[in-house]
């Protein structure tokens, strides 16, 4: 009965578990909330680890409990909500709105427009105000509390001055708050988790959260450091720095912790990470000596207060080193006259994901640790073997690309790729009508948009939105962007694009007139200077799949249980029957380093056991279905490996839905796009308007600007960033 109640209004009940999600997850902020008091570390505190302390999980036995495990259980259910979200993606797909998604449309748009935050929406600043007023809520109730404690006989006793007293303490209590906001800084970064998705972002749009707390944390860290050095350089003992205690804070580590997040901190601000970028990210391989050293610093107990963000981390992290060691089929490339290239890869039959998903490439000839996240420019729904990215050439690495797949002898390039990585939803297909603004490469993830809309348009009885995509390019070359629209002939359906309802209003804003060879024909404009380049991939060489097959929310949520349960069940045993018989609980025998790295290593033992036998089993199902599906290489002779025609694909030409994307174009050059007057205008005979706005941070903030406007009440501003 509870089956077919399911079946009858899945809404109903996914609804229903995302809402209760929802609330311990309140719980657990209530939590933090709640600890800094004085009634907590005064009454609660020693009643709660009395009540939860163990002979097999110890004093960390009560923060596992009421930090570690909210979370992870959240984490586990999620994974099972969103596999039922997308065993229900049909119906999502155009009924998964709803009125709920309506109304809170009102919420996601932009409450400020310029600033160094950049867009933010009116949930985003909600949710920044209601943390930074935790964070003071926090900062305030530490240090009151404390300096309650401070006398001028307790620093008499110890032989300090009051003032030394007060700021070595101010010193312990920053550190306890940058902990609180070290607790959430790693949810962001991992890609795979089920956090982001429930809450509706992705990995790569909740960067900047991360960027956001990361500056938090090392302001608080610093100067949590700084209070200690003052007070021991001032009371003559600075050889304080030097100690490392086996049963206390060993302060070596922590400032092994400090220097590892200073030398991340230096190198993540805008002008020095866009201007060096591989410093910036080579330096950011310091996160495992600063976890590492952290965990030292503080010991298990303490550590488990960041335990959940960073075990999902680890769980990610693992995951994606797995994918990455297979080298994927890459089979063709188009080189553009623009210096972008298009890069298709063999997919697994079936696999689907969403547009504007992302993925992540290394080129080992190039880099064997870089990785660069790009936008998949493919729809699964349209092309079912292929999935395709482009690439615009803007910096040393994309440099190296080109000029590898520019060489004629070039058979073979290897690749690795992680992901793809698909945002929560489809909310475009929701509104009457689109407008696509985009500058330069910005113009990538609405391909895929536009190609997901080519199939609906052909397959499903709903009409798809109505399109306006209004790209802005610098010189008359960058429109060649505009061909990868459809994809190469000989993959895509029967579709017709005369079917979708798409204006395309092309910009190009430093040249005055189109080239002599083509002035009167803005198609033929766009078809020069492409180039196909076709590649005989090793039959070792797998598809693009996900690491876990296609039920991955499944295995992700057996993989977080089934590892956490080992882990407890492992460090209960090294408790009871090791630690325990010496220690007894009382933490003043046990050397805290020696039981951080015990535990350390059971975890990271269990997460890789469990991920990677799950990783094994669906790579050896995946094997057995490629060995039903051969290698297609191309059969091209030498000499043709390289073609400039446009479309060049070693079939016909198909016309007509070429010749419908052209007719569908118009030109302008020398001038730059009214945007206010095209949005406005564009959207006087529609209820609902979805307005999505990609590329340079001043194009997103002029677009935003005009959806939050008084007289834009029905257009509905959502951003795509390439930068943070």
């Amino acid at each position: 009965m509870k089956q077919m109640g399911y079946m009858r209004n899945p809404h109903l009940y996914l609804s229903a578990v995302r809402a209760l999600l929802g609330l311990l997850f309140l719980g657990w902020l209530m939590i933090w909330a709640v600890m800094p008091t004085k009634t907590y570390r005064e009454k609660w505190s020693s009643k709660l680890v009395s009540a939860t302390i163990s002979t097999f999980l110890g004093m960390q036995g009560t923060w596992i409990l009421i930090i570690t495990f909210p979370i992870l259980f959240i984490a586990v259910v999620g994974c099972l909500y969103l596999h039922l979200v997308e065993k229900n993606r049909s119906r999502e797909r155009f009924n998964g709105s709803g009125e709920l998604i309506r109304r809170l449309r009102a919420w996601r748009r932009p409450a400020m427009v310029s600033g160094p935050l950049g867009v933010i929406t009116a949930v985003e600043l909600a949710f920044c105000i209601m943390f930074m007023i935790l964070v003071s809520w926090a900062l305030y109730a530490y240090i009151s509390g404390g300096l309650s404690h401070v006398s001028s006989m307790v620093a008499a006793e110890n032989g300090e001055k009051l003032w030394e007293a007060k700021l070595y303490d101010v010193g312990l209590q920053l550190g306890l708050a940058g902990n609180m906001c070290a607790a959430f800084l790693f949810f962001p970064v991992a890609r795979s988790s089920s956090l982001l998705p429930l809450v509706g972002l992705t990995s790569e749009s909740s960067i900047r959260y991360h960027v956001w707390l990361g500056h938090l944390v090392m302001v608080l860290f610093t100067a949590h450091g700084l209070c200690y050095v003052i007070v021991w350089a001032f009371n003559g003992s600075i050889n304080e720095m030097l100690k490392w205690a086996s049963v206390d804070i060993s302060n070596v580590a922590g400032e092994a912790t400090l220097l590892c997040g200073l030398a991340m901190w230096a190198v993540t601000f805008p002008r020095i990470r866009r201007s060096m970028f591989e410093l910036f990210f080579y330096a950011h391989y310091l996160y495992i000596p600063f976890l590492l050293f952290y965990l030292l610093h503080v010991s298990f107990a303490p550590f488990c207060f960041i335990l959940p963000g960073v075990y999902l981390f680890i769980v990610d992290r693992f995951l994606r080193l797995l994918q990455s060691r297979r080298r994927v089929r890459l089979l063709s490339a188009r080189l553009l006259q623009s210096e972008a290239m298009e890069l298709n890869f063999a997919k697994a039959p079936g696999f689907s994901y969403n547009p504007t998903s992302m993925v992540f490439i290394k080129v080992p000839s190039i880099s064997s640790l870089q990785w660069h996240p790009f936008t998949v420019t493919s729809s699964s729904s349209l092309e079912l073997e292929n999935l395709s990215v482009v690439i615009k050439k803007d910096g040393r690495w994309t440099q190296k690309l080109f000029e590898l797949l520019s060489q004629p002898s070039l058979q073979r390039l290897e690749v690795a790729v992680e992901g793809p990585y698909s945002p929560g939803s489809i909310d475009f297909l929701s509104y009457d009508s689109l407008i696509l603004v985009s500058g330069g490469s910005g113009i990538t993830p609405f391909i895929s948009i536009i190609r997901e809309l080519v199939h609906h348009s052909a397959t499903l009885s709903n009409k798809p939105p109505t399109v306006l995509l209004i790209s802005i390019f610098k010189t008359g070359a960058d429109l060649t962007m505009l061909n990868l629209l459809l994809p190469i002939p000989n993959t895509t359906t029967t579709t017709t694009f005369s079917q979708l309802q798409l204006q395309v209003l092309a910009f190009v804003t430093s040249e005055q007139q189109a080239p002599l060879l083509s002035a009167n024909n803005d198609a033929e404009t766009m078809k020069l200077g492409i180039r196909s380049i076709y590649l005989n991939p090793n039959p070792s060489d797998g598809t693009v799949a996900p690491v876990l097959g296609p039920n991955s929310w499944l295995w992700l949520a057996a993989i977080i249980s089934s590892s956490f349960l080992a882990f407890l069940l492992l460090i209960g045993i090294l408790t009871r029957y090791y630690i325990y018989p010496i220690d007894h609980n009382t933490y003043e025998v046990f050397s805290y380093t020696k039981m951080a790295l015990l535990y350390l290593l059971i975890m990271c033992w269990c997460i890789a056991a469990m991920a990677g036998y799950a990783v094994l089993w669906n790579k050896n199902m995946n094997c057995k279905e490629e060995e039903l599906m051969p290698v297609r290489m191309t059969e091209v002779p030498a000499p043709a490996m390289m073609k400039s025609s446009l479309w060049a694909v070693g079939g016909e030409i198909e016309s007509e839905p070429r010749e419908a994307l052209f007719g569908a174009f118009k030109i302008q050059y020398g001038e730059r796009p009214n945007l206010k007057k095209l949005l406005l205008e564009f959207g006087e005979n529609s209820s609902s308007i979805g307005v999505m706005a990609s590329g340079p941070s001043s194009l997103r903030r002029e677009v935003a600007a005009i959806c939050s406007s008084d007289n834009a009440g029905n257009l509905h501003y959502n951003s795509i960033s390439f930068t943070w």
